[in-house]
């Protein structure tokens, strides 16, 4: 695409005029006065570059965005699975307990005597046969 050119203008300093505030111009007073504004020239390849760097910040701030997001969730897997470890270990550790009490001799001797109606013999008899 090839750029449209103006012709450069010659714009005059408002330095050498007086300006009266309220005071009525006539048109021709107010014609000295106008400058002849031209549009700025488009610097297209500053611009591409600014829209690049803007992708680049943008592409960038939303990985970092994303990397947080997916490192926050894992650290709540991490503590949801540390929480159930623990629940698990107080479990496994209650069930030993248990497990030791149903073992015990005292209570294996109360379960034979009570429910069972067996009872200690008084005389040991042992024999030995080969």
């Amino acid at each position: 695409m090839s750029a449209r050119r103006t012709p450069k203008l010659k714009v005059q300093s408002r330095a050498n005029y007086s300006v009266n505030y309220g005071a009525v111009q006539t048109a021709e007073e107010r014609s000295q006065f106008r400058l002849i504004k031209r549009r700025p020239k488009l610097d297209h390849l500053l611009r591409s570059r600014c829209r690049v760097a803007f992708l680049v910040i943008a592409i960038f701030a939303m990985l970092v965005v994303v990397r947080s997001g997916i490192s926050a969730s894992r650290g709540y897997l991490l503590v949801a699975t540390q929480t159930q470890a623990e629940t698990l270990e107080h479990d496994n550790e209650r069930l030993r307990i248990e497990i030791a009490k149903l073992k015990s001799p005292s209570r294996i001797k109360q379960i034979a005597a009570e429910e069972l109606g067996m009872a200690v013999p008084k005389k040991l008899y042992f024999s030995h046969e080969k």
